[in-house]
């Protein structure tokens, strides 16, 4: 009696550690699941979107590439280029870059680019480099549809407005270079990310103020200035030029881009729980979208240009017309020539006839 006592409570002890332990098991196999299911499905949103960013990507640089080319057959045929062209050839150049440096986004995603602490930082100040140059061409371009400024003035030069563009986005991206810091050591190899949200708050809202606000803001103002002093002066407005549409319709695509992914990396900023590097997967692939959302701007951008500035247009009317005259028939390239069938007579000789 004494004996089945003893070992009854001993048995009914042992019995709640092994429900637990195999209610732990349960949860944390559940929870694993869980995981593994949200990163399966973070990963197939960011293939979908690498899949049309893909698409838009080629079609970018082949805009690009063309509009370089047409650029440069005006400037042999003209030795100048007007100011607008100019700067509507810069901006373009900016962004077929920023396409080239998203390509490593193409080819990793939904991984990461492996590759070193320095590496990774050279890259990504390189891309908020191009991106800002492209912003503050826009800024220059609204100056001079607005304002009109006179033949003498200073930015009329080249040489003026690539140092004041390419000088502002360097002090710009080094100083969002600071704030970002080194993710990890430089030699040191790993993920790269194009802007840590690790990096905190201040780093995403300090890039949305810089990279963002400011070149929108000076826009908006050189745009309401330049609509009152149309108005004063019963012009038309944006100086009556053709480059005027395409201007308005580019900002506004590369405004909701730029804007897109910048609420996105603020919002990754807040998310991010104290003591973690990296958001949870679904937030990641949210993110590695609005990157694509970024750069899809920039190839907009291209194709809008391609197809709204008359003399690319023209230029690309041209080629169309010389590819279809070169894939014309012979028949359809000489209708009124007359093939004669040659014709053989056989006559038979004096020798022919005597045998």
């Amino acid at each position: 009696m004494s004996n089945h006592s003893t070992v009854f409570p001993t048995e009914w002890s042992t019995t709640p550690p092994s429900n637990d332990s195999s209610t732990i098991m349960d949860t944390t196999s559940t929870a694993t699941d869980s995981l593994l299911r949200d990163i399966i499905a973070a990963n197939d949103i960011t293939s979908r979107a690498n899949y049309v960013y893909s698409f838009l990507a080629g079609l970018g640089i082949i805009a690009g590439c063309f509009l370089l080319y047409s650029f440069i057959q005006t400037y042999r045929a003209q030795r100048r280029l007007a100011w607008l062209d100019s700067l509507l050839w810069a901006f373009c150049g900016f962004q077929l870059l920023l396409l080239l440096l998203s390509l490593h986004a193409v080819a990793y995603k939904p991984g990461y680019l492996q590759t070193s602490g320095l590496a990774c930082a050279a890259l990504s100040f390189t891309i908020n480099t191009a991106s800002l140059s492209g912003l503050l061409v826009l800024v220059l371009m609204a100056y001079v549809l607005t304002l009109d400024p006179p033949s003498h003035s200073l930015l009329r030069k080249p040489v003026v407005r690539m140092v004041l563009v390419i000088l502002t986005s360097v002090l710009i991206s080094l100083l969002l270079a600071g704030l970002r810091g080194p993710h990890r050591s430089l030699q040191e190899h790993g993920n790269c990310f194009m802007d840590l949200v690790s990096a905190g708050v201040s780093y995403a809202g300090t890039r949305f103020c810089l990279a963002f606000m400011i070149p929108y803001m000076l826009q908006l103002g050189l745009l309401i200035g330049g609509c009152v002093r149309q108005w004063k002066s019963k012009g038309r407005f944006l100086s009556g030029s053709e480059e005027g549409p395409v201007f308005l319709t580019v900002t506004m695509v590369m405004f909701f881009c730029q804007l897109f992914y910048s609420v996105a990396l603020v919002r990754g900023a807040q998310l991010l729980s104290p003591g973690k590097e990296e958001l949870p997967a679904r937030d990641r692939a949210f993110l590695s979208v609005a990157e694509f959302v970024l750069f899809s701007g920039s190839s907009i951008s291209l194709l809008l240009v391609l197809l709204m500035h008359r003399p690319c247009r023209e230029s690309l009317h041209g080629v169309f017309r010389q590819l279809r005259d070169c894939c014309r028939s012979p028949r359809h390239a000489q209708p009124n020539r007359n093939i004669i069938a040659p014709h053989i007579e056989i006559t038979d000789t004096l020798q022919d006839i005597e045998s």
